[in-house]
C-alpha cells in the first residue's frame, strides 16, 4: 500500500492559531517598541524590525522541520538531548551575560538562547523512554529515570536561569498523564502552599493548621487505613520542611527573587524600585478598560512606563491598547491551541507521538500560564516569554520547532501502523 502524502494531512487549524497568534504579537511588539520617529517595519535596527526578519526566518526553519521524516525525530531523540546538554554546558564557557544572566551565545549582532531550545530535545527524549513497553511508572526506577531526564537540563539552566528551569517543572504533568502515581503532584502543591505560607504567618501557625488536616483526616480514615507510624511521620516532615523556609528564605534565595516574592504578597516593596514593573504593567492592563485605548494609543506603552514592554510584559499592550475584550480573544485562542494539540496528542496512533504532543502542550501552557499571571500579581515575576507573542528570535525559533516537530507527527499517523 503507498503511503498517503504527509502534507495532505498536516493540521492546518493548530497552523492557522500559530499563524494567528504569531501576526498578532507582532502588532503589539510593533505597539510596544515604536520610535518618536517611524520607520519602515523591515527596519532591523529596531526592535519590530528585528522580529519581522525572526518570523520570515521561522517560514524556512519549519518547511525544514515539516520535510524531516518523523521517524528521524525518535531515531535521534538521544542525540537531540546530548547536543542540547553540551549547549547549556558551553555557556560556561562562551555564554554572554546579559543583565547578569549567561544565558546567550552572541552570534554577530545577535544572541542565541540554548535553553529555549533544549525543551524540545528534552521533550523527544522523555517521550522516546515513555514509549518503551517495559517502562511503568509504577515502578520507583523507571519514575528516577524520567525525573532525570528532565532534571538534568533543569539543574543546568537553573545555574543561570531561574525562571526557564521552573518551566521544566511542568513536565510532571506529562509523566502524571502516563502513569505517574498522583501523590507526586499532591506532595509538590502541598510544598509550595507550605513555603508561601511559612512566609506569610508564623510557622508554628502553620504547623497547628497541619495538626488540625492530619488529626481530621486521621479520625475520618476507616479504621483499617488508620497508621499513626505514618502520620506522624508527615507531621514530623511538615514541621521541618516549615522550619526550614525561613533559613532557606534568607540565605539561599539571591536578593532579586527575594524581592520578587515580597512584590506577590506586597510586603516591603519601594514601588519606585523592586515594586515597579509589576505596579506599571498592572496600571496599563487596568488603563484598557473593556476595549482598549486602540492600537497604537496606549499612554502606558507609548510613554515607555512599563519596562522591557516588547518581551515579557508583552500582554500589557494587549490589555492597554485592545482592552478586556481583546486580552479574553487573545487568551481564548492560547487556550484554542492547547486544546487543539491535547486532541491530536489523544488520536495519534503512536506512544512517543502522544507524549510529545503532551510534552508540546505542556510547555507551552506553562509559559502562557506563568507570563500572564506574574503580571496581575498571581505568580512571582521571574522572566519567561509569553509564546509567539514576546520579542526574540530564540523563543520564537524554539516555540515554532517544538510545534511544528508535532505537527509533522501528527500529519505522519497516516503512515503508522
Amino acid at each position: 500500500m503507498k503511503n498517503q502524502s504527509v502534507t495532505s494531512n498536516i493540521d492546518w487549524i493548530t497552523i492557522l492559531l500559530f499563524i494567528t497568534l504569531v501576526i498578532m504579537g507582532w502588532l503589539n511588539i510593533y505597539s510596544a517598541s515604536l520610535p518618536l520617529e517611524q520607520t519602515s517595519i523591515f527596519d532591523i535596527s529596531q526592535i519590530y524590525g528585528k522580529q519581522i526578519l525572526f518570523i520570515c526566518l521561522t517560514v524556512p526553519l519549519v518547511l525544514v522541520v515539516l520535510t524531516v521524516d518523523a521517524k528521524i525525530y525518535e531515531k535521534y531523540a538521544f542525540v537531540f538531548y546530548i547536543v542540547g546538554l553540551i549547549s547549556l554546558l558551553g555557556l560556561f564557557v562562551f555564554g554572554k551575560t546579559i543583565k547578569g544572566q549567561t544565558n546567550w551565545y552572541s552570534i554577530g549582532g545577535f544572541t542565541l538562547q540554548p535553553s529555549e531550545f533544549v525543551k524540545t530535545s528534552t521533550a523527544l527524549l522523555l517521550a522516546k523512554y515513555l514509549s518503551d513497553v517495559q517502562v511503568n511508572l509504577k515502578n520507583f526506577n523507571d519514575q528516577i529515570k524520567a525525573f532525570a531526564i528532565m532534571g538534568v537540563p533543569l539543574l543546568l539552566i537553573l545555574l543561570h536561569d531561574t525562571g526557564t528551569a521552573m518551566i521544566f517543572v511542568a513536565l510532571i504533568f506529562v509523566l502524571y498523564r502516563e502513569g505517574l502515581p498522583a501523590w507526586y503532584l499532591w506532595t509538590g502543591f502541598l510544598a509550595v502552599l507550605l513555603f508561601f505560607m511559612s512566609l506569610l504567618i508564623e510557622p508554628h501557625f502553620v504547623l497547628l493548621i497541619a495538626l488540625i488536616v492530619i488529626l481530621v483526616q486521621f479520625t475520618l480514615s476507616k479504621r483499617i487505613n488508620r497508621n499513626p507510624l505514618a502520620s506522624s511521620i508527615i507531621f514530623v516532615l511538615i514541621a521541618g520542611f516549615t522550619y526550614s523556609v525561613d533559613f532557606v528564605y534568607d540565605n539561599v534565595l539571591e536578593a532579586h527573587q527575594k524581592d520578587r516574592i515580597n512584590v506577590l504578597f506586597g510586603q516591603d516593596v519601594d514601588m519606585k524600585k523592586e515594586g515597579y514593573n509589576l505596579n506599571q504593567s498592572m496600571i496599563a492592563i487596568g488603563s484598557g478598560g473593556w476595549f482598549g485605548k486602540g492600537f497604537l494609543e496606549g499612554t502606558q506603552t507609548k510613554g515607555g512606563f512599563v519596562p522591557e514592554q516588547h518581551t515579557d510584559y508583552i500582554f500589557t499592550t494587549v490589555g492597554e491598547e485592545w482592552g478586556f475584550i481583546g486580552a479574553v480573544i487573545v487568551i481564548a485562542l492560547f487556550v484554542f491551541l492547547f486544546l487543539r494539540i491535547i486532541y491530536l496528542a489523544e488520536n495519534q496512533k503512536t506512544k512517543f507521538s502522544r507524549v510529545y504532543g503532551y510534552c508540546v502542550a505542556t510547555f507551552l501552557f506553562a509559559h502562557f500560564f506563568v507570563n500572564i499571571s506574574m503580571l496581575i500579581r498571581l505568580f512571582p515575576t521571574i522572566g519567561v516569554p509569553l509564546p509567539f507573542f514576546s520579542y526574540g528570535g530564540s523563543s520564537l525559533f524554539a516555540f515554532s520547532i517544538l510545534l511544528f516537530i508535532f505537527i509533522k507527527m501528527d500529519a505522519n499517523k497516516v503512515n503508522e501502523w
